[in-house]
């Protein structure tokens, strides 16, 4: 894989996501039942396990992490012990029946012991990729459930007022689509300025989608193609301490290029064929909350295999970590070495 010069590799380094409980401690998850605390920047790790049942519960590495103002660790999770009656049956482009419930778990002292286990929904959820906590203080998560008749994905969001005590699940977003990886999924979520809260939906129509929320993520009214091309992969939006969003995502073709093997098309992938390029990862920014964006910079890319699944995370201002599920890639870099003031 080859490495932007700007870019520091950070060999050994766990995947993520992060949060920072304080100046000097920082947590993570690892895929089986264990929250990761680590008090020398992520060279070494104290492991506490979450669940009680631990033959029962099983941390898919698609998850979501928070940290509340108020101090309160929320992870939400899919459990891979529960996984079951997925059989893609392709006479009907369908598995109807197929379980990956989405969960959610909370701690009030840091990650040292965990509470309120909660399982959200039973049907199919592809990935969970992102939370947030709002100005008002309500917490929100991407999660998604799987439709049938044809089977297709659709990106739900569950929202809290209560830091994570109980739920509020949104309007389902479907857009239609076939397929095991047809329809909407993997969204990433942050809070615009003015309130609005935007997502990004990972799509097999050559740009992401947005979906827009004047209620906290409660519900969502306005969805509609955005103008940011992607591949078939999820990105990650941050909103940084210097005030500008982050994106890092997977572009629909490889940098100075018009093509790419496209997949699907069959009715079993997806209903169109579609690009699945994940040989390179691209960072932008924006200082007026989307509306213009830096020129996107390809900061890794591979000769070959996949290099995709960020987690995005500001250690420090304007330190970023890079970490991925795909490709294992665990980076850093500074803000001001990709942005002109």
């Amino acid at each position: 894989v080859w490495i932007d010069d700007r870019v520091e590799e950070m060999p050994g380094m766990e995947m993520g996501p992060f949060v920072r409980i304080d100046e000097e401690t920082i947590l993570t998850v690892d895929q089986a039942q264990s929250a990761l605390i680590s008090n020398d920047e992520g060279k070494s790790w104290q492991k506490h396990a979450v669940f009680t049942e631990a033959d029962k519960y099983e941390i898919r590495p698609e998850r979501a992490v928070l940290r509340t103002r108020q101090g309160t660790i929320i992870l939400a999770f899919m459990n891979g012990k529960q996984r079951a009656n997925w059989n893609w049956n392709q006479a009907i482009s369908d598995s109807p029946g197929a379980q990956l419930p989405t969960c959610v778990i909370r701690s009030l002292d840091g990650g040292r012991t965990w509470q309120d286990l909660q399982t959200l929904h039973l049907e199919w959820t592809g990935a969970i990729r992102d939370m947030i906590q709002t100005k008002s203080g309500r917490v929100a998560f991407t999660s998604m459930m799987l439709q049938h008749n044809p089977g297709r994905h659709s990106v739900v969001t569950y929202s809290s007022q209560d830091e994570g005590k109980s739920w509020k699940r949104s309007n389902i977003i479907d857009l239609g689509g076939v397929g095991h990886h047809g329809g909407v999924t993997e969204a990433t979520i942050e809070q615009l300025r003015d309130g609005r809260v935007w997502m990004l939906l990972r799509t097999n129509w050559k740009v992401f989608w947005e979906a827009l929320s004047d209620t906290d993520g409660v519900y969502w009214r306005t969805i509609r193609p955005s103008s940011i091309d992607a591949s078939s992969a999820p990105g990650l939006l941050k909103r940084l301490t210097s005030g500008r969003l982050v994106l890092v995502w997977n572009r629909y073709f490889p940098e100075g290029k018009t093509e790419f093997p496209l997949s699907g098309g069959d009715n079993q992938w997806s209903e169109v064929p579609v690009s699945n390029h994940r040989l390179e990862l691209s960072i932008m920014f924006s200082a007026d909350d989307g509306k213009t964006w830096s020129k996107p910079v390809v900061f890794a890319r591979a000769a070959k295999g996949w290099i995709a699944y960020p987690y995005l995370f500001e250690s420090g201002p304007g330190e970023l970590w890079i970490t991925t599920m795909q490709g294992g890639l665990r980076l850093k870099l500074a803000e001001k070495d990709f942005v002109k003031e």
